[in-house]
């Protein structure tokens, strides 16, 4: 959905972004169960930034020191939210 939203827009997404979650047009959001794991990988492919949603943020306490500061973590509350944060410069 947000690559939609970006060619509609005619703006591009940031670099480096990976995005979790599952969004939908009606604006419902799929729960993400592994989102430890989810940035470790994320760090491991280059990603600099890890977009997920706000339910998420409690599982992150679990991420090791040293790959919460490789990675620039944010969260989204809804669809909207998650496209205005991917939205490149």
């Amino acid at each position: 959905m947000l690559a939609l939203c970006s060619a509609l827009l005619e703006k591009n997404l940031k670099g480096g972004l990976i995005v979790v979650g599952g969004l939908n047009l009606g604006g419902g959001i799929e729960n993400v169960y592994n989102a430890v794991s989810l940035a470790e990988l994320a760090v491991e492919k280059g990603a600099s930034t890890l977009l997920l949603p706000v339910s998420c943020r409690k599982q992150l306490y679990d991420l090791s020191d040293e790959m919460a500061t490789k990675i620039n973590t944010q969260f989204y509350s809804d669809a909207r939210d998650a496209l205005i944060k991917a939205l490149g410069d």
